[in-house]
């Protein structure tokens, strides 16, 4: 008799344990992510405080960026070598530690250094935190798992600009206090680490002779090349640039021995035939697409909200937050709906469906002028496709893999949602700027002096300036400089209306390929992957 309530206990303490590892790998997955965007509307008091230019502190994201997607696709080994436990906890102390060294930053090099460094930290917590929570979950209850863990992932990018612009705006000291509140939440998380999370048992170390590190050179080489172009494209003109040129070539060469490497070195670092998997392969690309409207909308709508409609950055950011709240509901019912047998891929097409809804109404409600009350239902649309998108996408690549696979196939997953946000925002700015133009020209073409229509609204304008007492001569240069400006801004707000169309069609296109899918077997041995 004494045996039954010792399983009974052991119950309660392994679910109070899972509670807990949970709630430590969300935090942690939630504090990389918002420092993601965070940085977004802190950007110009940086500028100021730093004495850095536009393009220099343009370095404060991309050196983030890189790191992320260079560590990346090594967490599942570095988890191998050190330790899942181990390394999650080294994980947050360099984050943490970086983040300190970022709001004490006495010159713009120094941040963007410190930057990289937390980036390095801040990648591998978010697919630590993935894996650990896959694996402390039994199969049936994974769907439900990764919505935990999705609401972290897809609330933190809207997390980020209103609280950095509320801490800009109300903190005394501004900038420097995004990053200091890493540090608590940081110690915290790293006491929880070490107290509750295991390790699951992965055979044999590398020696250092054997590790990969000709791997580590081209994965780093080809990567940081690809993010560095992604994310200097547009403002350095693309390809008419030699330095974008040469890590175009850098990059390309460097997939190519990379890839070649993998496949012959006895011990890789990142573990490339994990991409047999069905699931997984189908799972990458959409979690590529995505990162691609995840990102992509998350960086478009407080631009267009902030240069068009003159919002503050703290405004701009709340805009989002309702979007979000969608998403937080949605993600354990979206879980349920999946341990119930609901196929993911109906889910997922569903989800691609309402993105295209969501960019379909923008592109109708966008005007030089428009409300919060136009752009609210189109954001809880867009909050509705990605709730929809995210578990299912995670569930179904994970969903044949077992033992240390489920971190190797996180870590594919991971890097393609971000490489899909940096194309997103790339291909976006570039096209915002290229249709901009474009409509520009077309806009000035119907302006002909001799017309009418265009003398009657330039002597109106003459006319209010003359009223606030300028002389005519100054009153007519002012309206037709006002008059410049309303066609600028016009033909920027009909390049964000293509942007969303574009969007809009992408994700249509993508529903039927989705429902071809097949359905992959949804059974897993968990024997392998417990603690």
């Amino acid at each position: 008799m004494a045996k039954a309530p010792t399983v009974q206990e052991d119950l309660v303490e392994y679910g109070f344990r899972r509670a807990i590892i949970t709630i430590t790998a969300v935090l942690c997955a939630l504090l990389e992510i918002v420092d993601t965007t965070i940085v977004n509307v802190a950007l110009n008091n940086m500028r100021g405080s730093l004495g850095a230019t536009l393009t220099d502190v343009a370095w404060v994201i991309t050196a983030y960026a890189i790191a992320n997607v260079i560590v990346i696709p090594m967490t599942s080994w570095l988890s191998q070598q050190f330790g899942r436990r181990n390394y999650f906890a080294a994980s947050i102390i360099i984050f943490t530690v970086a983040s300190f060294m970022c709001g004490n930053a006495d010159n713009i090099w120094e941040l963007v250094a410190f930057r990289f460094i937390q980036g390095l930290g801040g990648g591998a917590l978010l697919v630590t935190a993935q894996t650990i929570i896959t694996e402390s979950y039994p199969v049936e209850k994974r769907g439900m798992a990764q919505a935990i863990y999705g609401m972290g992932v897809i609330v933190g990018p809207t997390l980020g600009p209103p609280l950095g612009g509320w801490i800009i705006d109300n903190v005394q000291g501004g900038w420097p206090y995004i990053f200091y509140i890493n540090v608590p939440i940081g110690i915290v998380a790293t006491f929880l680490t070490l107290t509750f999370v295991r390790s699951p048992k992965y055979g044999e170390k590398l020696k250092a002779n054997q590790v990969d590190w000709i791997g580590i050179i081209l994965l780093s080489a080809f990567i940081g090349s690809l993010q560095y172009i992604l994310e200097h494209g547009q403002q350095d003109d693309w390809f008419n640039d030699t330095t974008i040129c040469i890590l175009a070539v850098v990059s390309f060469f460097g997939l190519f021995f990379f890839i070649w490497r993998e496949l012959t070195y006895e011990y890789p670092i990142v573990n490339l035939s994990v991409l047999k998997d069905s699931n997984l392969k189908v799972g990458v690309i959409m979690s590529f697409i995505m990162g691609f409207g995840l990102y992509g909308t998350t960086f478009i709508v407080p631009i267009y909200t902030q240069s068009i409609l003159g919002w503050t950055a703290t405004d701009a950011g709340l805009l989002l937050v309702p979007s979000s709240i969608t998403v937080a509901i949605l993600m354990p019912m979206i879980g349920k709906m999946i341990q119930n047998g609901v196929p993911q891929t109906y889910l997922v097409a569903l989800g691609f469906l309402s993105f295209f809804i969501f960019t379909y109404w923008m592109h109708i409600e966008m005007t030089p002028d428009t409300g919060t009350e136009h752009l609210f239902w189109p954001l809880i649309v867009r909050g509705v496709g990605l709730g929809l998108l995210f578990v299912p996408i995670t569930t179904l690549s994970l969903s044949a893999l077992k033992g240390k696979s489920i971190g190797e196939g996180a870590a594919f997953t991971g890097m393609m949602r971000q490489l899909g946000g940096s194309f997103g925002i790339a291909i976006i700015t570039t096209y915002i700027a290229r249709f901009g133009q474009e409509h520009r020209v077309n806009l000035l073409s119907h302006l002909d002096p001799t017309r009418v229509a265009v003398q009657d609204r330039l002597r109106a304008m003459q006319s209010a300036f003359m009223s606030k007492g300028y002389s005519a001569d100054v009153a007519l240069q002012k309206a037709h400089k006002a008059l410049d400006f309303a066609v600028t801004k016009q033909s920027t707000v009909l390049s964000y209306m293509d942007i969303f169309l574009y969007l809009g069609l992408l994700f249509l296109f993508c529903i039927p390929f989705i429902l071809l899918v097949k359905k992959g077997k949804n059974k897993v041995d968990m024997s392998e992957a417990m603690h």
